[in-house]
């Protein structure tokens, strides 16, 4: 038999456990109850309009939804912000961009959450390196360095997937570590399209 769940008292464990996005195991976890409660739960609560699905499996709490960034990590995992979103982060591209822009070492999927778009491109494992926390709105990010986020965007360009921006301002990336991370994509169009711009 399935237990009702209070929403106040939920509401505080879920506060509590420090939680911002979370899954069914999760409520499952800390309100020591069964599948079938956590589900009742989530579908009555959706309806209502008080938990916010982001994806199957994923939820929020509707009056403490977490930023665009948490929400990219948690999405697909293993991913961090990379490429355009992060080039702008960093202010290598003037333009904001509103696809939330991250790689993977999963196949390439896209989500639109909360009417945003959030993208995910497959890299090999081998390039799935050069990510860094990053406090950023208080939050812990899994985003490129800046280096990593050019070669990124540049090998995915090169297979044109994106164009090449224009006016790339790269004048405090580090040439080394640009070149260092693009040898683990054995690409010679990424290593052409870098002496291009390092001319």
């Amino acid at each position: 038999m399935a237990k009702f769940l209070n929403w106040i008292y939920v509401e505080k464990k879920i506060a509590d456990s420090g939680l911002v996005l979370f899954t069914p195991v999760d409520l499952k976890r800390i309100l020591d109850v069964s599948r079938i409660s956590v589900r009742f739960f989530l579908t009555r609560y959706t309806k209502k309009g008080a938990v916010t699905k982001l994806r199957r499996g994923l939820y929020a709490l509707s009056n403490n939804i977490p930023s665009e960034l948490e929400i990219a990590n948690a999405l697909l995992r293993p991913s961090y912000v990379s490429l355009t979103f992060a080039l702008a982060h960093y202010h290598i591209i003037p333009e904001m961009t509103y696809v939330v822009t991250s790689v993977t070492t999963r196949p390439t999927y896209r989500f639109e959450v909360l009417d945003r778009e959030f993208r995910y491109h497959r890299i090999k494992k081998a390039a799935f390196t050069g990510y860094i926390p990053e406090k950023i709105g208080g939050k812990t990010i899994l985003i490129a360095e800046k280096e990593k986020a050019l070669v990124d965007h540049l090998y995915f360009a090169g297979r044109k997937v994106y164009t090449i921006n224009t006016r790339l301002n790269i004048s405090s990336l580090n040439k080394e570590k640009v070149y260092r991370y693009a040898e683990l994509f054995h690409s010679t169009k990424l290593e052409r399209m870098l002496r291009e711009i390092y001319a």
